[in-house]
């Protein structure tokens, strides 16, 4: 037996038999299938990563406020480097189901960002983009990655992005907002994988929602206009253009630091890099052509 395969059946949660396979997708951590007693169960395998800021002591609180909320499955058990959650049957959305449930989504993040500060507990944690992409080009620099002599270019995209951030609430965020982080199971939406959640505006998860799922002005607007119940003014529709643009450039950098420190299976963290700085460099060109810079 692997010494994962040892790991899991060492779970003291079992009670009797269990079966295992490993769960495709995910960027950063391994995760797997296991049935016990007629139920599913997915096994997730993470440690803190300081690099990204990702805490799974942090996690897992947010994970069992995010049930308790009714956004996320139950964690049934967790340990360190361990969390066991139940599985649900439910679809994992890819990018053109993001675009056809926009209306849904709008309003299921809205309840996530308005309620969990209700449910979270501990030492509160702010993400806040600017910060991260900051701190990401010293971790870059200091690694000696292969992008270090485009950090200071990546920096000043960054200054000018957040010089045109509007003024908003505060809210407990997920950003983290890919397609495959909502869960359809027919009746209602699903929200999973909570190693950046924390403190922040809205703004963010409305970008990444929008930037990781390829929208187009119209349907960023949409959204937009659906969480907000109104048509946002000029200054939010440029504040969500520009954070668009960091969402891209933090998920560009993200991997450049993944390419440093993490072996997912199956991940090639070089082409996701270059796969999001094509995005990033497209998003900017449509952001300048109507904005201008600074």
């Amino acid at each position: 037996m692997s010494d994962v395969g040892a790991r899991i059946e060492a779970v003291p949660y079992w009670t009797s038999a269990i079966t295992f396979e490993p769960l495709k997708g995910g960027l950063s951590n391994e995760s797997y299938t296991v049935t016990h007693a007629g139920e599913k169960f997915v096994c997730r395998f993470g440690t803190d990563f300081p690099f990204h800021h990702v805490s799974r002591e942090r996690e897992i609180m947010t994970t069992r406020a995010a049930h308790a909320a009714g956004f996320a499955p139950e964690l049934v058990y967790a340990e360190p480097g361990i969390m066991i959650s139940r599985f649900i049957e439910a679809k994992t959305y890819g990018a053109d189901d993001v675009k056809a449930n926009i209306a849904r989504i709008a309003e299921t993040v809205a309840r996530f960002h308005n309620t969990m500060a209700h449910h979270v507990s501990g030492p509160g944690f702010i993400f806040w983009v600017f910060h991260v992409i900051r701190d990401y080009a010293h971790t870059l620099k200091e690694g000696g990655s292969r992008k270090t002599d485009q950090l200071s270019g990546y920096l000043k995209l960054a200054e000018e992005m957040e010089a045109a951030q509007v003024p908003l609430p505060i809210c407990f965020g997920h950003h983290d907002f890919l397609p495959a982080n909502f869960m359809d199971d027919g009746e209602k939406l699903w929200i999973i994988d909570f190693e950046y959640a924390g403190f922040s505006t809205a703004m963010f998860d409305l970008a990444g929602i929008a930037s990781n799922a390829e929208f187009d002005g119209a349907q960023a607007d949409e959204l937009l206009s659906a969480y907000f119940g109104e048509k946002p003014d000029q200054a939010v529709l440029k504040s969500h253009r520009a954070m668009q643009c960091a969402s891209l450039l933090r998920e560009a950098m993200w991997s450049m630091v993944s390419e440093l420190y993490l072996n997912a299976p199956g991940v090639d963290y070089e082409e996701y890099t270059e796969d999001n700085l094509a995005l990033l460099e497209a998003a900017v060109e449509a952001y300048r052509s109507t904005y201008g810079r600074g």
